[in-house]
């Protein structure tokens, strides 16, 4: 805002719904892998961790999930970096844990992963495995530069998962994945909304246009809505 900068590089997932007035998303580069991972000091997997074994994670769309599969899963709040959450990984503070495939591969540290967990019971959050580069909107040159290190099918997917997001609700307390997926001219949205304890999920998905991407993101959100999800947001803001 300042300008001490021209353009800065963000998570997706921690760029807010509405961008500081002047700013705007420049470019989405190609996105990284989207899924949740499991990471163990027994090298197990999710469905063979011993019954009480304790996961690290501070997400509550992951608390959610998490349950929903191993509800005999004790999932413990975990907080830091990659390097940091591994560190207490392997003091024995936690028997796993779950964390983005895209951060801890971007580190160099992918042979740490056990199990990339399932999309479908694992649903990302919002812009998970995105980097959003932010620019001033009125700067025309910065804009141009920013052009091809945008990847048209990212951008699409991106902006379609912000939009189930934005018209859901709720934020990030909200236990809510999106994924979209574009394939040539055609658009597909997984939407999910998921009780805290995860005993309630429900799940939506839309076919759109790329180039109707905020469209068909809106059109699941309200689907997912219709489909008794709104009782679940409501229920989760007032607690």
């Amino acid at each position: 805002m300042s300008g001490e900068v021209d353009f800065a590089v963000h998570s997706m997932k921690d760029v807010p719904a509405e961008q500081p007035e002047g700013l705007t998303i420049a470019a989405v580069p190609e996105r990284a892998p989207p899924n949740d991972v499991l990471v163990s000091r027994s090298l197990s997997k999710l469905h063979d961790l011993p019954e009480g074994s304790t996961v690290g994670t501070s997400s509550p769309r992951r608390i959610a999930e998490l349950l929903r599969v191993r509800p005999n899963l004790r999932a413990l709040p975990i907080r830091g970096n990659v390097d940091t959450r591994i560190r207490k990984l392997d003091a024995g503070n936690y028997d796993a844990i779950i964390l983005a495939e895209a951060g801890i591969t971007r580190l160099g540290m992918h042979s740490r992963i056990v199990e990339r967990l399932p999309i479908e019971d694992f649903t990302p959050a919002p812009g998970q495995g995105f980097l959003a580069v932010v620019a001033h909107r009125d700067k025309k040159g910065v804009l141009k530069v920013l052009e091809p290190v945008n990847d048209l099918r990212s951008w699409a997917e991106a902006v379609a998962e912000r939009a189930f997001m934005n018209e859901v609700g709720g934020g990030c307390k909200i236990p809510l994945g999106a994924f979209a997926q574009a394939q040539d001219e055609t658009l597909r949205v997984l939407g999910s909304v998921i009780s805290p304890d995860g005993s309630r999920r429900i799940d939506v998905t839309e076919e759109g246009n790329v180039r109707g991407a905020d469209a068909a993101g809106r059109a699941a959100a309200s689907r997912i809505l219709g489909m008794g999800a709104a009782e679940i947001v409501r229920s989760w803001i007032k607690t």
